[in-house]
């Protein structure tokens, strides 16, 4: 199937040639709403499709739900969406005394959803999101349809500077120096602010339009007026590091055996954040998974390859049990 860099696919994955909307990156994100379900105030953006399926979305770490808005716009007439952003994340204040750990998202998540009361889902998690979704697809499998994970956030430990959409961001837990790195980064221009982050995600930064780069700088301008954002980036960050250094009986590689739900693993072959070199394995360890892998693409593959994606998708949707 479509893969590069020496990686053949465990199993053919599928792509529908169900009929989907002409890609138009210029449509801004979907409209949001502050939503309270399950005791859990988040923002959420929803997008319109049958109301008897739904998509949940779940974006990564430093992301919001403004991630999902082109895969959720080529599914949209298979399954109405809502894309979630998490406490501290987007638009969604996080409460007093939240941890940001991966299971408190991933608990956070479950109440939200149950509080919804929506059925089983059709879930979706990028990068951290994939991490946290794992967790909540472990815990309530009854509640999940099928799982799909774009550059899932699983343990990798390799020391690189590369991973850093700042190379001062090591400096942030320095008692000293962390303070004065807080406030240097803080007058930082929103447009550099999120072309670092794009840098870092995308393959190639060029063949993004600049409608979305005039929202990603929009976004960055109005995080950086809230109090809380750069806690929630830093504390959640942490947490996802601690989650990769627990004991191996407790860590996502023992969580994904019993991940039984249809599931599809999308990586890109030019992901700086979490190597494509572990896909293949974690494909292998999920009981009904098959792994994407798609050249030229780095860490956001819905990002980059929308169509692509939303094909996979339903390749799996439309083939059910069989998967």
């Amino acid at each position: 199937m479509t893969t590069s860099a020496g990686f053949s696919p465990l199993t053919r994955v599928p792509l529908s040639e169900a009929e989907l909307p002409e890609l138009d990156q210029s449509i801004p994100p979907w409209p949001g709403e502050q939503v309270t379900a399950g005791g859990v105030t988040l923002h959420v953006r929803r997008t319109p499709g049958p109301r008897e399926i739904t998509a949940v979305y779940v974006h990564g770490l430093g992301g919001s739900a403004t991630n999902w808005t082109d895969l959720a716009a080529q599914l949209s007439g298979h399954a109405g969406g809502i894309a979630i952003d998490l406490p501290g994340f987007g638009r969604s204040e996080p409460v007093r005394g939240y941890t940001f750990s991966l299971d408190a998202h991933a608990e956070t998540l479950e109440r939200f959803l149950r509080g919804l009361n929506l059925g089983p889902v059709h879930l979706f998690g990028n990068s951290m999101g994939g991490a946290i979704s794992m967790l909540y697809a472990a815990k309530h499998p009854d509640q999940v349809r099928s799982l799909t994970l774009i550059s899932p956030a699983v343990p990798d430990l390799r020391p690189s500077l590369r991973r850093l959409s700042d190379p001062r961001l090591p400096l942030l837990f320095l008692p000293v120096v962390g303070p004065r790195v807080r406030r240097a980064l803080a007058t930082m221009p929103p447009r550099e602010r999120a072309m670092q982050l794009i840098r870092l995600c995308f393959a190639d930064p060029s063949q993004i339009p600049e409608s979305r780069l005039a929202e990603a700088e929009e976004e960055a301008t109005e995080r950086a007026a809230m109090k809380w954002a750069g806690l929630a980036l830093t504390m959640s960050a942490a947490g996802l590091f601690r989650a990769w250094l627990v004991p191996r009986a407790r860590s996502l590689w023992a969580i994904a055996p019993r991940l039984t739900m249809p599931t599809l693993v999308v990586w890109g072959t030019e992901d700086r954040l979490v190597t494509v070199r572990k896909a293949p394995r974690l494909a292998r360890m999920l009981p009904r998974a098959r792994l994407l892998v798609l050249p030229r693409t780095g860490h956001v593959a819905q990002m980059e390859r929308p169509v692509t994606v939303a094909r996979a998708v339903l390749g799996m949707w439309e083939q059910g049990d069989s998967w």
